[in-house]
């Protein structure tokens, strides 16, 4: 896996889904559905916070408790808001993508978790794994929540985005 082009694939169905939101009414943003986080105001936030999570991990940076993260799922901003944001912080995403030497290297952190405090230890490859995997599962719930508001949404697979082709 090549992570800064697996980054880009990210950046851009994002962007797609990003274009089939912008024109939602700020009812529809915030209409709540019996899937994932319920509203798609919270999980892109969701999906958003999380991505800006998984790279202070990877950069070896300590993390606030959540309550003290700059954005929150639990109180999403608007739609222009959160667009600006995440692709502010996708140019932070891709530079610390970029300064990764040791895709191996074992990080060890703290969080308080649902259990109480716990001890995690993962390298940076599965931090970024996850990253990827996380996103593309709340996308999922995306689509699912665009759908049912009526919203015609196309393919966004890796290779419909990323392979390159040339008519026979």
């Amino acid at each position: 896996m090549e992570p800064l082009k697996t980054y880009e694939y990210l950046v851009l169905a994002r962007g797609r889904i990003l274009g089939w939101v912008r024109p939602l009414s700020v009812e529809q943003y915030g209409r709540v559905f019996p899937i994932g986080l319920g509203s798609l105001a919270r999980v892109l936030t969701h999906t958003m916070s999380s991505e800006w999570y998984y790279i202070e991990r990877m950069l070896g940076h300590d993390v606030p408790p959540h309550d003290r993260w700059p954005i929150r799922d639990e109180e999403p901003p608007g739609f222009a808001a959160l667009e600006k944001a995440w692709a502010e912080q996708a140019a932070r995403t891709r530079a610390a993508i970029s300064g990764v030497r040791d895709w191996g290297k074992e990080l060890e952190y703290r969080i308080d978790g649902d259990n109480g405090p716990e001890m995690i230890r993962a390298s940076a490859s599965d931090i970024y794994t996850q990253l990827v995997l996380h996103e593309v599962h709340h996308r999922s719930q995306v689509l699912n929540m665009l759908k049912q508001l009526g919203v015609a949404v196309e393919d966004i697979d890796f290779n419909a985005m990323m392979y390159k082709r040339r008519k026979l």
